[in-house]
């Protein structure tokens, strides 16, 4: 297969210049102190739509002649590629129809339809709904356009990767979030035929890694589940497209899990004041898990920020019970007038926040005249953690269980 080569990348940056916009790489000082060099972030999170995604859509869109403008677009997606199509069709007046999963968070949803697409909603998983995309292509004759294998798409991803070297020369580490791999693809093949000795590091889901079978295997593999909060990356199967682009340019695939997605959200939203959702976060959590593995300067991809309010917020608790911000206890009382309060004091002497307790006397392992506290605490971290339990034991209180 012919891989997509450094001109047709210069050509879709030529097409989407006024189109998509050349998003800001930042410098991230706590990921640089925590991998011992300097880290910066492409911030594509605040990219039009939200996401890269508009990059390649466009791209592909543009090339088609004026018989298949004419027949119509369709694609199908949970989220950012449904929102690239939408918006690249309504800027070149293309007919568009995209078919979403049933339960796709309604923000998606919502701004989808506001870009001008004809929105089908179709019961079922994401698969069954690209299927059903592409047999309304074949009944119709619109055309397909797919999330990440075709060469325009990769082409258009790439224009990334022309970004990143034109606004950090220095780079020698990119670590980019990947599902289908159109992204990681574009990106290789724009830096490698630059400046060869860049490293590109893709990254995935554990629980949704494909493509490290699929390299191994020398060919595409398709999972029979991907079971992540990353729903953006939560791809099955590489498309053959990406696939080669991959085995040949690609530097390693690393894998992440779902506790260091969440805390590096919340790191995101904490420290770099960035709202990104967690496949688009997905090389930061990299970053997090293998320092080992990038030669600063790097830059992490942050590839898309749309995430469900709802999401968010659990994600954040989630985050927080990571990063070891959360402390649950039980404490054993003696029952009687000022024991509660006695405990209360000294947590508040601690700085440990009070988000929950639970008075109990119920108990077969209570004797009588005792009583368990349940508590739930916010603390400043694991060793403000360990310290609130020392000090407790220290002052005489009795900590039956901590989690």
């Amino acid at each position: 297969m012919r891989l997509v080569d450094l001109d047709q990348i210069r050509a879709a940056s030529e097409e989407l210049a006024g189109v998509a916009r050349r998003t800001p790489i930042e410098h991230c000082r706590v990921l640089g102190a925590h991998c011992g060099g300097e880290v910066f972030l492409k911030c594509e999170n605040l990219q039009r739509t939200g996401s890269f995604k508009l990059r390649g859509a466009y791209v592909r869109l543009h090339a088609l002649d004026e018989v298949r403008r004419a027949a119509g677009v369709v694609a199908a997606s949970a989220g950012n590629h449904a929102q690239g199509v939408a918006l690249a069709a309504s800027l070149l007046g293309i007919p568009a129809t995209v078919f979403m999963p049933e339960r796709v968070p309604l923000p998606k949803l919502a701004a989808t339809k506001a870009y001008g697409a004809n929105v089908r909603l179709h019961s079922g998983t994401l698969a069954e709904t690209m299927a059903a995309a592409e047999q309304y292509a074949r009944r119709t004759g619109a055309e397909f356009i797919h999330p990440y294998d075709h060469p325009d798409i990769v082409a258009g991803q790439g224009t990334v990767g022309l970004e990143i070297l034109e606004q950090l020369p220095a780079v020698r580490t990119i670590v980019v979030p990947t599902g289908g791999g159109g992204l990681v693809a574009g990106i290789a093949a724009a830096v490698k035929a630059e400046h060869p000795h860049v490293k590109v590091v893709a990254v995935q889901a554990e629980q949704a890694a494909a493509w490290p079978v699929s390299l191994a295997a020398g060919k595409p593999v398709r999972l029979a589940e991907t079971p992540t909060m990353a729903d953006g990356i939560a791809v099955a199967e590489p498309g053959p497209v990406p696939f080669a682009h991959v085995a040949e340019l690609v530097d390693g695939v690393l894998t992440v899990s779902e506790e260091a997605l969440s805390r590096a959200l919340l790191l995101c939203l904490e420290r770099t004041k960035l709202v990104v959702e967690p496949a688009g976060v997905a090389s930061v959590a990299a970053l997090l898990e293998h320092p080992e593995q990038v030669t600063s300067p790097t830059v992490a991809v942050l590839s898309g920020g749309n995430i469900d309010p709802l999401l968010l917020l659990q994600l954040i608790q989630h985050g927080m019970t990571s990063a070891g911000r959360y402390l649950s206890l039980r404490v054993r009382l003696p029952d009687q007038p000022g024991s509660l309060a006695g405990l209360l004091a000294k947590l508040g002497e601690l700085t440990a926040n009070v988000l929950d307790i639970e008075h109990s006397r119920i108990s077969g392992a209570l004797a009588l005249g005792e009583v368990d506290v349940e508590i739930s605490l916010e603390t400043r971290g694991p060793e403000h953690r360990e310290h609130v339990v020392a000090e407790l034991e220290s002052a005489g209180f009795t900590v039956v269980a901590k989690r």
